[in-house]
């Protein structure tokens, strides 16, 4: 069976590998047209392409699907389905459609649980014990389609947006491996109507500490935030990003004040308990350990972090 694969980063790269080497006839891949990137702004192309590449399967970036022409292009390859991953373009009607088995989306949650953009990072934002990915026969709808496999995996407490992305997408592989090798046995199942969430895309503004919340709101914001965009906070007045903490309810002090200044940590107090921070970044600086950026920028009790001064 021919198969059309569309995606574009890392997380869909590891599920076209898991394609090919597992023997699937992978004969046409769509990725996003090459962006600009670094400080330089060359076009560079996305991990799927790099990939696609490697293994000499051809690839197309149209702009948009809407095409007749595109459209055209895509029957000509005659797949009996396409899958889907992190691709980035909407897929209208008639594309759904073209496959013979239609569309499957690789989607990194437990529908209907965090449909959408972002469900890597609001489940643990959120304090989900537990995610996975889901095989979901596309529709029109935003994640609504109904659900032929998935696999789970429970999320750690020192799990970040990054740890979490990469299990996830070693197991995308494997669900998409096991979903096509064994279609027959796994009809679809329609989406629940109860505990539909969304899953919104991160935003900057909203990636700025709040110290009047709990230190364990906090230290989970920081860590679904954590590679992008980087919760962030001020340091008199300069942009400070904090990577890595834990939340301890034992201890107590004001929003933002630093209530201690150890080795290997510092300690901040919250609306509620204290965030332990490990790493953190200084604007222009490089992303240290406690202990390193202590060297070059010393803290002391009482000082506040928050609004830029």
């Amino acid at each position: 069976m021919n198969i059309i694969f569309a995606g574009t980063p890392d997380f869909a790269a590891e599920a076209l590998r898991a394609l090919v080497s597992n023997h699937f006839n992978v004969v046409l891949v769509l990725t996003q047209p090459d962006r600009p990137k670094g400080r330089g702004l060359k076009l560079q192309p996305s991990a799927v392409k790099v990939v696609a590449e490697q293994l000499n399967i051809p690839v197309a970036q149209p702009e948009t699907l809407k095409s007749a022409e595109v459209q055209a292009m895509l029957a000509s390859f005659q797949a009996g389905i396409m899958v889907v991953a992190a691709y980035g373009l909407i897929l209208p009607e008639s594309v759904l459609t073209l496959p013979r088995l239609g569309c499957l989306n690789i989607h990194a949650s437990l529908l209907p649980r965090w449909r959408g953009a972002a469900p890597i990072q609001r489940a643990i934002e959120a304090g989900d014990k537990q995610t996975g990915v889901g095989i979901m026969q596309m529709d029109k709808g935003l994640d609504t389609g109904a659900v032929l496999f998935e696999l789970t995996t429970p999320i750690f407490e020192y799990d970040t947006a990054q740890t979490l992305h990469d299990r996830l997408a070693i197991l995308g592989g494997e669900a998409i491996v096991e979903t096509l090798s064994h279609l027959p046995q796994y009809p679809a199942v329609a989406q629940s109507e109860d505990g539909i969430t969304y899953a919104q895309k991160l935003t900057k503004n909203e990636a700025q500490i709040n110290w009047q919340e709990d230190a364990e709101i906090i230290s989970r914001k920081i860590r679904a935030f954590n590679p992008v965009p980087g919760a962030w906070t001020f340091l008199n007045d300069r942009i400070l990003k904090i990577w890595m903490s834990s939340a301890s309810a034992n201890q107590i002090g004001n929003p933002g004040e630093i209530v201690d200044v150890l080795s290997d940590h510092i300690m901040v107090g919250t609306g509620k308990g204290v965030i332990c921070i490990s790493e953190l970044q200084l604007q222009g600086g490089k992303k240290l350990s406690v202990k390193q950026f202590l060297q070059g920028h010393p803290l002391h009790k009482g000082q506040y972090l928050g609004e830029a001064q």
